[in-house]
């Protein structure tokens, strides 16, 4: 139990923990902006959704495919594909006893790619801006894996 205690009081837990949260909120995020997307572009997935039209033919109209709203989609379901798993292996990461700089700056590089891709996406930015962000968390997820899996088996 005391090792878990020194675990969560190391600086580069506190780290992980302060960028994991921001990369997750920047995920939550995603969903209302989907919605106002929906709303501002009047374009619904489901009849339910449309309760605001007076006729049934008004909401018929509303249930559409929106370019702007499934390109939020996208985006939203990129970062359910690539911050739960830096999340989880950030976290063995952790555990593996990093030196501080080299965690901040995996953490660091991580965050920023997701927040550049988000930005990329959604306005769009020109290709290969949005496949650089996203090869760049890839790559810095992969370098916090195999360390993970190297200090395993050298254990």
């Amino acid at each position: 139990m005391a090792e878990l205690t020194h675990m969560i009081d190391s600086e580069v837990f506190l780290a992980f923990s302060t960028y994991a949260t921001i990369v997750v909120l920047k995920m939550m995020l995603m969903s209302p902006m989907t919605g106002y997307f929906r709303i501002t572009r009047k374009a619904f997935a489901n009849q339910e959704d449309t309760s605001l039209a007076s006729s049934t033919e008004d909401k018929k109209k509303l249930v559409r495919v929106d370019p702007d709203v499934e390109r939020v989609r996208r985006c939203h379901q990129n970062d359910l594909e690539n911050i739960i798993p830096f999340v989880v292996i950030g976290l063995l990461y952790t555990l593996t006893g990093p030196d501080l700089s080299t965690a901040l700056l995996h953490f660091r590089v991580f965050v920023g790619s997701r927040l550049f891709h988000t930005v990329a996406y959604v306005l769009p930015l020109p290709q290969p801006s949005r496949a650089v962000a996203f090869l760049i968390g890839l790559v810095t997820t992969s370098s916090m894996a195999s360390r993970v899996l190297i200090t395993a088996l050298y254990l």
